[in-house]
């Protein structure tokens, strides 16, 4: 497929799973009302309340689950359409092995939506520990990480195994690094991080899913010229229900995308870079991702070291937020610096 053939077809599979997830999505937000899935209070009943629940327990009873119905329909149509799209003979070109490329793409999307959604619901009916500054819901740290290390290895394996990739590209200095079989760990710390990258970012209404928007674009021409066929269709399917999403997930949010969601979804953009080749233009598209859990580590190391915090609270927009920053100021100006590194980004990609 040359990229004057890609446009129609990019543009036209976004507005197809634009439409078919709007029209889902309200049915979706009743049906996560019915179940009772929503965000609960985190407060506790007696003593001191947290600044975190004072900033954001208000936003309790709003449905979570949204990562569900993207991780669905973009899965669903991605199934229908490609089919369609080799039937009426679109030229598929890869520089991977198409079937492998496929199995990666889709086992982190859908084995880490999973596990995010496990997370869920121990949050929402499952009983709260009581952790160092609070209540902490949902599961446990170790396993949670422990599990993301899990499937991350997997999904590493995979691209140096059957696919060859073992090497980082650092554009500008034109500098190759072949890793071998240490590309296995260095890749699945890549995921790891932006997996909980994502998580971390996903605390303000519509700040994590526009920021993914943008980088999703950004990544959607890089598959074009890279002329990735199945990428570019994936990217095209997920812009297309995220942008449906984000129409009630802006402030004041109707719905979120939960765990499901943050975890696949974080996971996921670290792999289309590593697919693509553009590790480091991954590093900078995502950048406010990595600002925001650079953030929150630099708070742990506070409370470790120093035995206090260093920011009023992390992450970076928690910190703005409790400063008396509106949300929908700290969300918007969060998507213009994305646009920008996002540009930066592929240009990095492309020379």
């Amino acid at each position: 497929m040359n990229e004057q053939n890609y446009l129609p077809l990019a543009l036209g599979l976004v507005m197809f799973s634009f439409f078919i997830t709007a029209a889902l999505v309200v049915p979706f937000i009743n049906f996560l009302y019915k179940i009772h899935l929503t965000r609960r209070k985190e407060a506790p009943k007696k003593g001191k309340i947290p600044l975190f629940d004072k900033l954001h327990d208000r936003k309790a009873g709003t449905p979570v689950g949204g990562g569900v119905l993207i991780i669905a329909v973009v899965a669903l149509l991605f199934s229908i359409v490609f089919p369609v799209v080799r039937h009426f003979g679109i030229y598929i070109e890869t520089a991977h092995n198409l079937p492998t490329e496929l199995f990666i793409i889709f086992f982190t999307f859908i084995s880490f939506g999973f596990l995010g959604l496990l997370d869920d619901v121990v949050k929402t009916f499952g009983k709260p520990n009581k952790g160092v500054l609070g209540f902490a819901f949902g599961l446990s740290r170790r396993v949670k990480f422990a599990l993301q290390w899990v499937l991350a290895i997997i999904a590493s394996f995979v691209i140096y195994k059957n696919l060859g990739i073992d090497i980082i590209n650092i554009p500008m200095f034109g500098i190759v690094l072949h890793l071998g079989w240490w590309y296995i760990p260095f890749s699945a710390f890549v995921i790891v991080s932006f997996t909980n990258a994502f998580n971390i970012t996903d605390g303000l209404d519509g700040l994590s899913s526009g920021l993914l928007a943008i980088c999703l674009s950004v990544f959607g021409i890089i598959a074009a010229t890279g002329l990735d066929t199945p990428l570019a269709i994936f990217i095209g399917l997920w812009i297309g229900a995220l942008i449906a999403f984000l129409y009630f997930n802006i402030w004041p949010a109707r719905i979120w995308l939960g765990d499901a969601g943050a975890l696949s979804f974080g996971a996921t953009l670290a792999v289309i870079g590593l697919l693509s080749g553009s590790i480091v233009a991954l590093v900078v598209i995502g950048g406010i991702f990595i600002l925001e859990i650079i953030s929150s580590a630099v708070q742990i190391l506070g409370w470790k070291f120093l035995k206090r915090p260093i920011l009023p609270l992390a992450p970076l927009h928690n910190t703005l937020f409790a400063r008396g920053w509106e949300e929908p100021k700290i969300v918007t100006r969060a998507w213009l610096a994305g646009i920008i590194l996002g540009i930066f980004g592929l240009w990095l990609a492309t020379i």
